[in-house]
């Protein structure tokens, strides 16, 4: 396996003993203590981020039912935008950094670090656009009329607004990672959630003569924190003794490193694009069956995207590992650290998932009280939670795909979820008009082909050039 050809002149400065220390110990130490070590503070930042999303859900929910069903449209694209700047791009970010330490490249790593930030700054800008000049019609083809429609487009209007800022943070989070860091965006994360806590209540319902800006006022509470996170990542990577700094190389554009993190980013980003279509296809076909089953959805379907945090706990790890790894030439250790990760995720998610399934209230009641609410989400739940399993496994080895640079099977495991969402899903909706339960068991067979299809391509040896 090749390494990465640093196109600087000169021998790059040595990295600290901590930054020597951290990637001895990814090269050589035993899988599991040296997961278990990275992954702890993502895990860490994991619950800071299940808290918030629990959290919005449940806020919003003292709004009312159209409140809830305004930002289940929304969600789709949020999360996509947060798959997209921290997994997609900001994995690319992580394994071209780390691929490059791993190599003994530590300006190469600065300059790529440098190229990564300006992939964030194109890629926000574009969802600010993408949600002036199109959010209100998209939205309302994914079933938004009326009260739901007007609190979709509050919330999105502000979230999106501030895009940038989103993007930022993630890229910059996922460059110190990449160094080996992952203890610094876990706390990261965890301050985040603090001052959302606090601050959300305050923006969404006001206070003394605040009047506070309703759903609006979740998204406004999101990017406060947002950039509060990215000013503290930011001042890290501007440090004169970072293995990766800000500074020490020139900011000039270079298409060779540029075409490092495209290379990744573009088709990383392009499976959260797919997937989140597929949520976007669900979330509109579930639309059929009225406001309140879009609004059970909306609450039973968010469950998911706390998985989605779990799998990047331990998934930032992967991508570290298996792209250092695979820097230092270092092939099989790197196929190893996946499939061991990948078991543990699937196992943690699956866990999840049957505990959903048998108890659904358990959730749903979390977040409203209106009983056809809780009766249509309680049943997606029933059926799907089983399958939580093989989508946890699925998101990590995607992960690990990324530190490998292996983003084809990835993109087409997602592509494989979509089709049968679309194609399936719609025949049962519209052409047998069969029942939600009948539906919802298409979404759980589409996980289990996202799962099946990435795990046997890579079993198959799908990571051999």
């Amino acid at each position: 396996m090749s390494t990465i050809a640093s196109p600087i002149a000169g021998a790059a400065p040595p990295a600290a003993d901590t930054q020597s220390t951290r990637l001895q110990q990814m090269l050589h130490a035993p899988l599991l203590p040296t997961l278990f070590r990275l992954a702890t503070p993502n895990i860490l930042g994991l619950f800071a981020m299940t808290l918030v999303i629990g959290y919005d859900g449940y806020i919003l929910g003292r709004l009312g039912a159209n409140a809830l069903a305004g930002v289940a449209l929304v969600l789709p694209l949020s999360m996509l935008m947060l798959q997209m700047s921290a997994g997609g791009f900001g994995g690319a970010a992580t394994a071209a950094v780390a691929r490059a330490l791993g190599a003994g490249h530590t300006a190469v790593a600065s300059r790529l670090a440098q190229h990564a930030l300006f992939t964030a700054l194109v890629g926000g800008l574009l969802f600010t656009l993408a949600q002036f000049g199109f959010g209100r019609v998209i939205y309302a083809a994914m079933g938004g009329q009326g009260e739901a429609l007007r609190d979709a487009m509050a919330y999105a209007n502000v979230i999106f607004g501030g895009a940038v800022i989103v993007w930022s943070t993630n890229v910059l989070a996922a460059i110190v990672r990449g160094s080996g860091n992952m203890l610094l965006p876990s706390l990261s994360l965890v301050g985040m959630a603090c001052v959302h806590l606090m601050l959300c209540p305050l923006l969404v319902f006001g206070w003394g003569p605040f009047a506070g800006l309703g759903a609006a006022g979740a998204a406004a509470s999101t990017l406060t924190a947002n950039a509060l996170s990215g000013i503290v990542m930011a001042a890290y990577l501007l440090r004169p003794a970072g293995a990766v700094n800000l500074r020490r190389v020139p900011w000039r554009l270079d298409t060779a490193l540029l075409h490092t993190i495209l290379r990744v980013g573009v088709p990383g980003s392009l499976s959260p694009v797919i997937s989140n279509a597929s949520i976007a296809v669900c979330t509109a076909l579930v639309g059929s069956f009225g406001t309140a089953a879009l609004a059970g959805y909306g609450v039973a379907a968010r469950l998911e995207y706390i998985l989605v945090p779990i799998a990047f706990g331990f998934g930032t790890a992967l991508t570290a590992m298996v792209a250092t790894n695979m820097g230092a030439g270092q092939a099989e250790r790197a196929l190893r650290v996946a499939w061991v990760g990948s078991g543990l995720v699937g196992l943690i998610t699956g866990t999840i998932g049957l505990v959903a399934a048998v108890a659904p209230a358990l959730w749903m009641n979390l977040f409203t009280a209106d009983p056809a609410v809780r009766s249509f989400g309680a049943l997606y739940l029933n059926i799907v939670g089983g399958s939580y399993g093989l989508f946890g496994l699925g998101l990590a080895l995607f992960f690990a795909s990324q530190g490998a640079g292996r983003m084809f099977w990835p993109l087409a495991a997602s592509t494989a979820r979509l089709v049968v969402v679309a194609g399936a899903g719609w025949a049962c909706v519209h052409l047998m008009q069969a029942s939600a339960t009948t539906f919802f068991a298409v979404v759980a067979a589409s996980f289990a082909v996202y799962a099946m299809t990435l795990a046997a391509a890579i079993a198959l040896g799908g990571w051999r050039r």
